[in-house]
This record gives structure tokens, C-alpha cells and sequence, in this order.
């Protein structure tokens, strides 16, 4: 593949850039080489903004291998991307809307108005596609005869160079870019395969995979033979790491930066001569794509990382809570905390008759009481939170310890108190390395085990205690098992309906928090549809993929409410035990579980409901006889579907308000627009993220003397008090516009009857703007809203000078107005200020970048620009507004 941004257009003619193209076949370059030259000689030749040239591969798949474009990004988006076979036609195309899918995407992309796709044909068949884009007006015959002389320039080179080696190296890097990427998701194979692509398709006879560490640099993964001069390749990974690629060793070993900025350094050996130059520049290339890989690595292995903790720690309070006894308990957890924070010396202090004591520990021995002591003084001093002493020698609070610290060898230390509520019980305490401090996760990790343990240790001296006493406690204690296993859940859970208001999201995180947590097959979430007479699956989720497919066809089935006695399980807090028998009673979908329930699968059905209403069910399926749904899991997940009925109706809730809150919003927006002869209106609004009423306005008038009035406004504030002063806006401009048609005039009226109207301490910013579509003038003025922007033909943006007090501040002011003309093909913006101040971090996308989108697409019509700005602004802002964002255009045609 190669890849290059089209460059301005040359002197040279047509006819001297395929004479070019044909000259460098002829002179033996590489296919690469050669597609990448045809397709620019096309972009320069015909002015187009894109050129795509693709060849067949071995599957038949077309294969971009040459492309020209004005935008790097987009050019390397493009590279190696491949179209089904058949999807080029044996024919030209220059009808955008006649396009396959893949390719009208394409010409959308870069906002073509005109394409044209010639196909490529070797020997009487199709084996490729060159392809055209620009904006504005269609190919002309002369420029058809220019793409078609380039066509037959690539299938005179696909028929030459095709079968020379070495050729398939570019787009084979691109391939094997994207095996490294899913290679990604195992964290022990990303960058052992990395190096063997870079050194098998490179020709290398030898890789190395340099991480960057805190002194420098080390080796991650190497591949083949070993390098000789470890000294000097380490230096040379040390620099590319720091952004510089290097050349060493007589040109046979390549060093090249891994990332933006580097992370990590990959290096190539080779023997006998250097490769080549283009070798090089492809390498670099994989290089920089492999990134995405490594960081997918690191990502994978943290998430698996905070899994296998967070398991150890169910795990954890699991086995604590098994037997029930103060020892097991405490030689539980320490051989659990040592596996999992990889420390060496640890203990557990409890409290006995006021005394701290030892109770348990690893790797200890001497007088290490006394420091225990002091740190759990200090930890309650703290907050009852984690301690970290990075330093305990240089720590002024232990420097009575001193002594005891080095006959130890203690170097750093964690502790934090066991606490029950309104009472401290003793202290976990970890003593690690200095240095080597854990991480924030890490820390909160040992909280909760802390917290855990607190509540086992506990447990297990009231199981003691009440085997003294007799069988009579034993209830107690199943209740006290049965909490903590109920509080690991609920913590688990309530990470992830945290997470999302969003209804959908909320019920995905239900179906699967229980199927992890209670260890069964299968979950599904039925609802009740919009007339209350089927429950509707609204989100599954199945623990095992290879019974997916089998028990989606069973579970994603309506079910008549009728059918299911669950309102009296709804009051009741009841679950529904399904057997063989109630589930033939029950009819669809339930008996299509039938088979399974004969053969010892269990399934439950849980009610989700508030104490007013019943949301849905919740069923439970276990396949395995010899892991069955018990009593105790039933009642753990009733514990859960009562929590998760807050979760989803608190997103219900937050659904409804969001949806009337935009229905208020939109109910004062136009709902139509004038058509008038030689102007185009367009307008578009897009409500913030959040639930409550914005302020923006704005609405259209036909005057008497043909003109029409625009006008566009912003009120402070959000919810109904701003709903309520857009209403008194709309009004204002309805009554005093065609009383005072003029700009100046009309904002001093409305400036006199908002101060007498709206609240102390508000105001309302507002533009005025009047377009006659027979003569193009334009009249406009400001009461403190952000510019209107005049976009002229060819793309120049002016901002029309126009300021003034905003409306409600200060009565009996006068407005300046300002008028322009507006020639044919031109446009005028109106926009709130929440386009401009919509946010990525603590930038602002700002006039610049407005600007900037509308002279790119100044040639659409009215309302598509209006909708690209829109759009443009919620990608910078990563997907969500933060506050509400009206767009106006006007266009002159």
C-alpha cells in the first residue's frame, strides 16, 4: 500500500501525468509505487479531493493500494481497506446516489457532490477500481478520458508488476497491523507477535520490543537471531523512545518509535545488506500502527488484573465465611492478601479487652507489636482510611520506632483498622518495600478486604461463641452469612448501575451483574409493553457463548401477562419456582423449557418491583443438575432485583423527564419554515445531555414588504423559568416585528417590554436579522449574542459587526444596525453560544473552528450545513453537549 496527501496540481498537463504513470512502469518501479503515482496524477489532473485505487487480492476482494487525498487522516483511514468481490460493476458510475453502500460512504465522507468509479480490467475481467471524489460540479468528457487513460495505466501495471516479490509488503504490513491489533486482547501475545510480523514480513533476521521503564529502557519480547552489540541497541531503543528513529549498525539494524508519543521502541536486525528504502518506509509505518496493539495489551491486562482481584476478594470473604473460624478465617485472608498485593510480610491485630494483640501474620518475627500500635493510632488519627507510609524511617510520627523499624527491616508500610460499625477491632497491616507504594485501585482493594475481614473475624468469633451456647444461635448465624454474601453482591452491583442513566444500559447491567454474581446459565429482564398484555424481553445475558445462539431462540420470546401469576409474587416478594409441570401449565415461552427441567435444570422467576409498582421479571436458568438455583441464591437474587428495580426506575424516571423536558424545548421552536423564491432557511437544534429545559430560541417571520425576519436568542438559565421567558421571547418577536420591522428598532421595543417582564438578575441575548431574497441586503443587530457569520462564495467567513446590551438589563437603549448585502451562493449563520463553548476538556471549540467547518462546506444547501455544524461540534465535544446548540442558515440561491 502507499499512501500519500494530494499535493497542489503541477504545470504539467493530462496527458504529461499518464505519460508519467506510464514511463515509471516501464522503468520496473513497484505496483505500490506505481498505483499511488496514477492515482495523484489522477487528483492532480481533475482537481479531485480523493483518489482510490484498488486491485483484486487473492480472494478477490478490491484492495485500496494507491491513495491521493487532501487529508493524512483520511488517507490513512483508507489504506489497505478492502470491497467484497462484485461490488465494482463492469461499468462506469458517476451518480453518487447510484454508488454501492461502501463507496457512497466514501464520497459522503469527504462532502463529494460529483464521482466517478472506472472499473480496472486485465484480460477482459475486472480486477480493480479507480475512484474520484470532489466537491461541486460532475466530470466532464475530457476528464472521464483522463480517469479511463489512467485506468488502463494500473491495468497495464497490475498486468506487469503484479507478480514481483517483495511487492505484497505494504498492504501485508497493513494485514498483519490488524492481527497485532486483535492480538491485543491476550496480553501475552501482543508483542511476541508484533516482532514475529515485523521480522517475518520485514525480512528481518532478528526483532527486539523495547518498553520504556523509569531509568531508561528494557528488552519486552525479542524474536530470532540475537543481537550482538546489546550496549549499542539499547541506546538506540533509548533515543527512539524519546521520538528519534535510528539507523545503526552499517544501516542492517532499524530502530523506529512505537506510539504518540513513543511508549516503547521496535527494533529490526537483518543481515547481509540494508533493505531497501521503501522497506524501511513500510516498516516505520507498522511501526506506528502497532501502538493501538501494545495499548490494547496494557488496557486488557489491567481489566484482567482488577477481575482477578476483585474474584480473590469474593473468593475471599467466600472462604472466610465457610467454616467460620477465627483461625481459618485469618490464615484465609493473609495467604489471600500476600497472593494478591505480592507482599512478604503482613499481620492481622484484633483488640482483646482494650489491647491490641497479634492474632495472625507472614513473614514476621520480633517486636513488632509496638509498631502495629502506633499505626493503628495513626490510621485513626487519619480517618479510619488506608495509611501509607512510603518512608516509615524518615517518618516523623514513627520516629520513637526507629529502632524497632530497623531490627525489622520495615522499610514502607499500609495499614488500615478493622472497623465495625461504632467499633475498631484491630488492624490489617502490610509491610512492602520502599517504593514500592500500590495504586489507587490497590488501595481501595485493601479497604474493602479490610472492611471484609472486619465483618469475617467477627462472624467467625460470634460462630465460636455460639457454639458454646448452642444450636439456639445458629439462626443468627446463617443471617450473618447470608448478609455478607448479600453485601459482596450489592457492592459488585452497584459499580455498574452507577455507571448509566440510560434505561437500555441500566437493564444490560442487571441480566449480566447476576448472572456473574449468583453463577447462573442464563438471565433475561422481561417488561411490560405500552398496553400492558405481553412482558417483552428487554435484555438477556448468557454466561456460556456456545449455548448462546440455543438459548436466545428459547428466552427472547414474549410472554402474555396473563399467563403468569405475577402480581400477587410482586406484593408478596414471592419467586416462582418452575418445574416440568408449571412450566407445560404456564404455556409459551415456558415450556419450551420443559425437556431441560426433566433432565434437573432449574429456573426461577423473580418480581422487580417498588413498593407501588411492578416493573417486571426476572428469570434465572441453571442448565447443570449438579449446580442447581438453591433457596439461598433465590433469596440473594431478590435481594438484587429489589435493588435493581431502584435502578431502573430511576432510569425510567430520568427517560421520561429527558423526553418531556425536549418536547417542552421543541413546542417553542418553529415548526415550520416560510419558503420564499431565491432563499434557503435552515435550522437545526440539538438539546443539551442534561434533563433540564435550555434557553435557546428563535423563530421566522414573513414581513409586508417580502422580507423575511429571523430571529435568534438565548435566555439565562435552564429549567421551567427559562422555558417560561422563551415563551415571553417568541411573543415579544411575533408582536413587535412587523410593528417595528427594523433591526435597531425592533430590539430597543423588545429591550423596553422584557425589562418590565422578566426576573431581577436575568436577561435574554438576542439577534435580529432581515434578508430581502430579491436584492440580497441584509439588515442586522445584536443585543449581545455572539456574531453571525456571512459565508461568501469560494468559502471566505466574515463576522458581521453588530453588538449591543443584551435585552432585559437596562431600559430605553438604542441598537446599532448594520446592513450588508448577501450575493447569490452566500449565506448568513446565526448560532447560540453553546456551539462556540461546547467543550473537549478545557478547550473551547470555539469561532475559529467554526469557521472553519463552514468555509469546508460552504456549498451545501442551507439545511445540511446548519446539520454539518451541529455535528461537527458534538464530535469535538466527544458526543455529549453540555449546554443546548441552535443553528441558523440562510442561503441565497
Amino acid at each position: 500500500m502507499e499512501v500519500a496527501p494530494h499535493r497542489a496540481p503541477p504545470a504539467a498537463s493530462p496527458v504529461e501525468a499518464l505519460a508519467r504513470v506510464g514511463a515509471a512502469v516501464a522503468d520496473g518501479v513497484s505496483l505500490g509505487q506505481a498505483l499511488l503515482l496514477a492515482a495523484e496524477a489522477v487528483a492532480d489532473a481533475v482537481g479531485a479531493t480523493l483518489v482510490v485505487v484498488r486491485v483484486a487480492d487473492a480472494e478477490g476482494r478490491l484492495c485500496a493500494r494507491g491513495v491521493a487525498s487532501s487529508s493524512r487522516a483520511l488517507a490513512a483511514e483508507l489504506e489497505g481497506s478492502r470491497l467484497p468481490e462484485g461490488i465494482v460493476p463492469g461499468d462506469e458510475l458517476d451518480d453518487r446516489e447510484s454508488l454501492p453502500a461502501a463507496l457512497r460512504a466514501t464520497a459522503e465522507r469527504v462532502a463529494a457532490d460529483a464521482a466517478l468509479v472506472v472499473p480496472v480490467r486485465v484480460g477482459g475481467e475486472v480486477a480493480g477500481s479507480l475512484e474520484a471524489y470532489r466537491p461541486g460540479a460532475a466530470f466532464d468528457d475530457e476528464e472521464r478520458v483522463v480517469v479511463r487513460g489512467a485506468a488502463a495505466h494500473v491495468a497495464a501495471a497490475v498486468r506487469t508488476l503484479g507478480h514481483r516479490r517483495g511487492d505484497d509488503l505494504g498492504p501485508r504490513l497493513v494485514e498483519v497491523a490488524g492481527e497485532a491489533l486483535a492480538a491485543g486482547s491476550d496480553e501475552e501475545l501482543a508483542g511476541a507477535e508484533v516482532v514475529r510480523i515485523a521480522a517475518e514480513t520485514g525480512g528481518a533476521v532478528g526483532a527486539t520490543l523495547w518498553s520504556r521503564t523509569d531509568g531508561g529502557v528494557e528488552v519486552a519480547v525479542d524474536f530470532g537471531e540475537q543481537e550482538a552489540d546489546a550496549l549499542s541497541a539499547a541506546a538506540e531503543a533509548a533515543a527512539a523512545v524519546a521520538g528519534e528513529d535510528s539507523v545503526g549498525r552499517g544501516g542492517l539494524r532499524l530502530t523506529f518509535s512505537v506510539g504518540r508519543p513513543p511508549s516503547a521502541a521496535l527494533q529490526l536486525r537483518f543481515a547481509g545488506e540494508p533493505p531497501a528504502e521503501a522497506v524501511r518506509e513500510r516498516l516505520a509505518t507498522f511501526a506506528g500502527r502497532v501502538a493501538h496493539a501494545l495499548r490494547a495489551s496494557d488496557r486488557t491486562r489491567a481489566a484482567t488484573l482488577e477481575l482477578d482481584r476483585t474474584r480473590a476478594l469474593l473468593t475471599l470473604v467466600a472462604q472466610a465465611n465457610e467454616q467460620l473460624s477465627l483461625a481459618h478465617t485469618l490464615d484465609t485472608a493473609l495467604d489471600s492478601i500476600a497472593e494478591l498485593f505480592e507482599v512478604e510480610r503482613v499481620g492481622v491485630y484484633l483488640r482483646e479487652d482494650g489491647r491490641l494483640e497479634p492474632a495472625a501474620s507472614r513473614g514476621l518475627a520480633g517486636p513488632h507489636l509496638p509498631v502495629a500500635e502506633r499505626l493503628l493510632e495513626l490510621a485513626l488519627g487519619a480517618g479510619r482510611g488506608v495509611l501509607v507510609v512510603p518512608d516509615a524511617a524518615a517518618e516523623p510520627a514513627l520516629a520513637a520506632q526507629r529502632r524497632r523499624l530497623a531490627e525489622l527491616g520495615i522499610e514502607a508500610a499500609l495499614a488500615v483498622p478493622l472497623a465495625l460499625p461504632g467499633e475498631v477491632t484491630g488492624l490489617l497491616a502490610l509491610y512492602v518495600r520502599r517504593g514500592r507504594m500500590p495504586s489507587e485501585h490497590d488501595r481501595s482493594l485493601l479497604a474493602a478486604i479490610a472492611a471484609q475481614l472486619a465483618f469475617s473475624v467477627q462472624n467467625a468469633r460470634l460462630h465460636e461463641e455460639a457454639t458454646e451456647l448452642g444450636a439456639e444461635l445458629e439462626q443468627a448465624l446463617d443471617l450473618e452469612r447470608r448478609a455478607a454474601r448479600q453485601l459482596g453482591a450489592l457492592y459488585e452491583i452497584s459499580r455498574s448501575f452507577a455507571q448509566s442513566l440510560s434505561l437500555e444500559a441500566t437493564l444490560d447491567a442487571v441480566a449480566r451483574t447476576v448472572v456473574e454474581l449468583l453463577e447462573v446459565d442464563a438471565a433475561v429482564i422481561r417488561m411490560p409493553d405500552a398496553r400492558g398484555e405481553l412482558l417483552l424481553p428487554r435484555a438477556l445475558h448468557v454466561a456460556d457463548e456456545r449455548v448462546d445462539e440455543a438459548l436466545r431462540t428459547i428466552l427472547l420470546r414474549p410472554q402474555p401477562v396473563d399467563r403468569l401469576p405475577v402480581w400477587r409474587s410482586a406484593r408478596s416478594r414471592e419467586a416462582i419456582r418452575l418445574d416440568a409441570e408449571l412450566a407445560r401449565q404456564l404455556g409459551p415461552p415456558h415450556q419450551l423449557l420443559v425437556p431441560f427441567l426433566e433432565k434437573g435444570s432449574t429456573a426461577v422467576i423473580l418480581p422487580i418491583a417498588t413498593p407501588s409498582e411492578l416493573l417486571g421479571t426476572l428469570k434465572l436458568l441453571s442448565l447443570d443438575p449438579g449446580r442447581p438455583i438453591t433457596r439461598a441464591t433465590t433469596e440473594l437474587g431478590l435481594s438484587i432485583a429489589a435493588q435493581a428495580a431502584l435502578a431502573i426506575d430511576n432510569a425510567r424516571l430520568y427517560q421520561h423527564q429527558k423526553e418531556f423536558a425536549d418536547t417542552m424545548q421543541r413546542s417553542l421552536l418553529p415548526r415550520s419554515r416560510p419558503e420564499l423564491e431565491g432563499l434557503q432557511l435552515g435550522d437545526v437544534y440539538e438539546p443539551s445531555s442534561l434533563v433540564d429545559v435550555g434557553g435557546d430560541v428563535y423563530d421566522f417571520i414573513e414581513l409586508d414588504d417580502d422580507r423575511i425576519a429571523v430571529v435568534l436568542g438565548d435566555v439565562t438559565g435552564h429549567g421551567i423559568d427559562a422555558a417560561a421567558d422563551m415563551a415571553m421571547a417568541k411573543f415579544v418577536f411575533r408582536s413587535l416585528a412587523r410593528e417595528h420591522p427594523e433591526p435597531g428598532d425592533f430590539l430597543a421595543s423588545a429591550n423596553d417590554v422584557v425589562c418590565g417582564e422578566i426576573a431581577t438578575g436575568k436577561f435574554i441575548t438576542m439577534l435580529y436579522l432581515t434578508v430581502d431574497p430579491a436584492t440580497g441586503v441584509i439588515a442586522c443587530a445584536s443585543a449581545g449574542h455572539p456574531r453571525p457569520r456571512l459565508v461568501l462564495p469560494r468559502g471566505r467567513v466574515e463576522g458581521l459587526a453588530v453588538r449591543g446590551l443584551a435585552l432585559g438589563i437596562d431600559p430605553g437603549q438604542e441598537y446599532e444596525e448594520l446592513r450588508t448585502d448577501l450575493p447569490r451562493g452566500s449565506c448568513v449563520v446565526l448560532y447560540t453560544d453553546g456551539v462556540i463553548e461546547a467543550r473537549r476538556g478545557d478547550e473551547l471549540y470555539g469561532v475559529e473552528r467554526l469557521d472553519a467547518v463552514l468555509a469546508a462546506r460552504c456549498e451545501l444547501p442551507a439545511s445540511a450545513l446548519a446539520r454539518a455544524v451541529i455535528e461537527d461540534c458534538r464530535a469535538w465535544a466527544q458526543g455529549e453537549l453540555a449546554d443546548d446548540c441552535a443553528v441558523v442558515v440562510l442561503k441565497r440561491t
